[in-house]
């Protein structure tokens, strides 16, 4: 009854969460191109402090775009703000972090054979880390650094973190705690930082006073770091489907050469924003995706032939019957993988994957040795204790023709 429960609070959170990134990333994209695309000076200014304009149409209507240089005369009414876009993508972020990772986090946050960790240990660091994230970014923010400097210090803050992270957590929870860091630091940028500009704007102008230009300044650095955190943060909430990536020896490395393919990829539109077209940045960032799925591709893809790709041990075991590796896949798989499954995280059987009988097994044994084997990311956390000897014989098993085993 819990984990059914748990199973549909975090589907409905993920879906939340959806929506209200989506509204969030949707405005912030929008307001980074509205300002690159401004009419400077301004085609039809409606008053003297108007510093851009712009005209289009969407939706069958027509609509104009004004940025004051500081802010208008008369602070109008209604006066839209945007912060609880950001909000509630947070606040709906966490509690799927919370519902997901902390109440499981010894399957999805602690591998042992990682770092020895309690669940409890696991949950103050990463709670620790998304403290610590916002605090040093904050900090070089308000240092005497310029933008490039703030770049370079906290994308080598960011290496660090990404290295020290994937060793204390499973690869599955490190990737999730590094896009929640940086999402945390995104929304902080809007709670801490940008509302609060806005906020004292507005209120200088109700006093009559000339608003300090210091505050808009700051808001439009932060939301412009906003912009290029985005797509990482996309990113990692993708790749809890994948582990390919998560899953791999280098995952920490695999990362931080995604991350770079993305930076690149957001430089090349807010650039061709301004007007200014690099069609090498996303030229450089396909290559880069390219080379990353060519090292990390098994062998049967890179051609090289799959009996020579077989260990010593592996060889040795060529002639593992089907009923072994069945034994196996019901001693270790199918306590979540089953049309009747009891482990307590599994209401039912994984993306429908099932290994109640031999053809199931037979279907799914390309899964089963990517699984196993390759990414070793099944079982999960190894609550099931699988050894390499058993890995080694699915490995021998599925070499030497798994379908065609029965």
């Amino acid at each position: 009854m819990e984990a059914y429960i748990i199973e549909w609070l975090n589907m409905l959170l993920r879906w939340a969460h959806l929506i209200v990134g989506i509204a969030w990333i949707g405005f912030s994209f929008y307001f980074v191109w509205l300002d690159t695309n401004l009419n400077r000076p301004p085609q039809h200014p409606e008053d003297e402090g108007v510093a851009g304009d712009l005209w289009s149409v969407h939706g069958g209507g027509f609509y104009h775009a004004q940025k004051y240089q500081l802010a208008p005369d008369k602070i109008p009414e209604p006066l839209h703000w945007f912060k609880w876009e950001a909000y509630t993508t947070f606040l709906t972020g966490f509690a799927l972090l919370v519902v997901l990772y902390y109440f499981n986090a010894d399957v999805y946050l602690v591998d042992k054979s990682v770092a020895d960790l309690s669940s409890v240990q696991a949950i103050l660091i990463s709670l620790f880390i998304l403290v610590l994230g916002w605090v040093i970014y904050d900090l070089l923010c308000k240092s005497r650094l310029d933008d490039r400097g703030i770049a370079i210090v906290g994308f080598l803050f960011l290496l660090v973190v990404i290295y020290a992270v994937f060793h204390l957590f499973g690869g599955r929870g490190a990737y999730t705690q590094i896009g929640t860091m940086l999402g945390t630091t995104m929304v902080a940028n809007v709670f801490f930082v940008i509302i609060p500009g806005q906020k004292e704007l507005v209120a200088a102008k109700l006093r009559g006073e000339e608003p300090d230009p210091v505050y808009g300044l700051r808001g439009k650095q932060r939301s412009v770091h906003n912009n290029y955190i985005t797509l990482p943060v996309l990113f990692v909430m993708l790749s809890n489907h994948y582990p390919m990536l998560y899953g791999h020896e280098y995952n920490w490395l695999l990362l931080i050469v995604i991350f770079i393919a993305g930076a690149l990829i957001r430089h090349f539109f807010n650039l061709r924003n301004q007007g200014r077209l690099v069609p090498m940045l996303p030229v450089i960032a396909v290559i880069i995706l390219m080379a990353t799925a060519w090292f990390i591709a098994p062998d049967s893809v890179k051609g090289k032939s799959q009996s020579g790709s077989l260990t010593e041990t592996q060889a040795s075991l060529v002639n593992v019957s089907f009923p072994e590796v069945t034994n196996i896949i019901e001693e270790r798989c199918v306590i979540c993988h089953s049309a009747t499954p009891n482990h307590p995280t599994a209401p039912v059987a994984p993306n429908g994957v099932m290994f109640d009988t031999a053809e199931q097994i037979a279907q799914w044994a390309d899964r089963i040795y990517e699984r196993t084997v390759v990414t070793r990311t099944m079982p999960l956390a190894n609550l099931t204790t699988i050894s390499d000897e058993e890995r080694e014989k699915i490995a021998g098993w599925y070499e030497t023709g798994a379908k065609t085993s029965l």
